[in-house]
């Protein structure tokens, strides 16, 4: 067989797969609809489980045995459940806004294309919108590899009745942009958001020592700005770039090659277990000697693995803190449940902020 038939031969396998695939994709489809009037006859609306796709995605990669990478499986299956979700009812997801921010990347990242990502001006806000109902979930940043914790999503939990329903990791690359009037000599400003300027701290003082560093709301609004200057930059990430039409003249500027930044997904449901989660918990200790021993002694005890801890000043009382643990586990393991009734037993409030699936992609 000559090349070019051999290349024929080829497309038009290609071409027979792809009609398998749409046939099996729409089979799936027909499933997620029975599942739903299933569903619908038992009074169960809750059309989006996170335990369960966290299992499906975990399944796949498991499965899969290449050429394509783990993950790149499992983000195409999770287009095709986005895609089947939105059969049943679209999601709706506030994120901190505006467009283009690495917050709505990461609520992309989760729920998939096929949702509807709302953006909202602050933290707070987007708490107040799942709570009222007009969003069924919400993405919000907790802590950046760098730049440590994000305090006012901490701090939005303390008067909240919101649990957390998930979490999602998102590896972030800044990306150095000017738009289509500005000359990469005449630059004299960046524009970004503080944590950004902070992540790419290093860099700048080696290429931009001189230009102004201005601190903005966003990395999106940063983008914005530089669409009708001639003499800025800014520092954002991919999904600003293509949204505002911008040129990337230095890519990947990050001074830590791993930064990532860890985001919640907030909502008003308990998640049952998936078999593998993590719970997140929030409490008041007594002003006295150990107390931080006695917060951290249950972990230990009881074999659980304890991943953070972090402290906020309470608003109860001066000089008083809450502590906000993450750890390995469901409340409904029986090493979680004996460290929370030891914890219970000593402290002043304890409060579950969820138990949910740890982050698949």
């Amino acid at each position: 067989m000559s090349e070019e038939n051999e290349l024929l031969s080829l497309r038009d396998k290609i071409d027979a797969l792809d009609l398998q695939i749409m046939e099996k994709i729409s089979q799936r489809a027909d499933c997620a609809k029975q599942v739903a009037q299933v569903k619908k006859s038992q009074g169960d609306t809750a059309y989006y489980r996170p335990e369960r796709e966290a299992q499906v995605l975990r399944h796949i990669m498991e499965a899969n045995k290449g050429p394509l990478d783990n993950e790149d499986m499992a983000r195409l299956f999770r287009q095709i459940m986005s895609a089947c979700l939105a059969l049943e009812q679209p999601i709706r997801v506030a994120f901190l806004g505006p467009e283009g921010t690495f917050t709505q990347e990461a609520a992309l990242k989760h729920f998939g294309d096929a949702a509807i990502s709302v953006p909202k001006a602050a933290i707070d806000e987007v708490f107040r919108e799942v709570l009222a109902g007009a969003c069924d979930y919400g993405v919000v940043p907790v802590e950046n590899s760098t730049e440590g914790v994000i305090s006012h999503t901490l701090d939005s939990f303390m008067d909240s009745s919101i649990k957390i329903c998930g979490e999602v990791e998102l590896r972030i690359h800044q990306h150095f942009m000017i738009g289509g009037n500005t000359k990469s000599e005449n630059i004299t400003r960046v524009y970004s958001h503080a944590q950004s300027l902070a992540q790419c701290r290093q860099w700048l003082n080696s290429n931009y020592p001189n230009i102004e560093r201005i601190a903005v709301s966003s990395n999106a609004e940063a983008a914005r700005r530089v669409q009708s200057e001639w003499n800025s930059a800014a520092i954002a990430g991919d999904m600003s770039c293509e949204l505002f039409e911008l040129e990337k003249i230095w890519e990947k500027i990050e001074d830590r090659p791993d930064n990532s930044t860890r985001f919640l997904i907030i909502g008003k449901e308990s998640v049952a277990p998936s078999g593998d989660d993590r719970t997140s918990i929030v409490v008041s200790v007594k002003n006295k000697p150990g107390a931080l021993h006695n917060l951290i002694e249950p972990f230990r005890r009881n074999n659980v693995d304890m991943t953070r801890l972090e402290s906020r000043p309470s608003r109860s009382s001066k000089w008083s803190y809450v502590f906000f643990i993450d750890f390995v586990g469901h409340t409904e393991d029986a090493s979680v449940v004996q460290v929370l009734a030891d914890l219970a037993a000593d402290v002043v409030d304890l409060r579950v902020l969820g138990s949910y699936p740890r982050a698949v992609l």
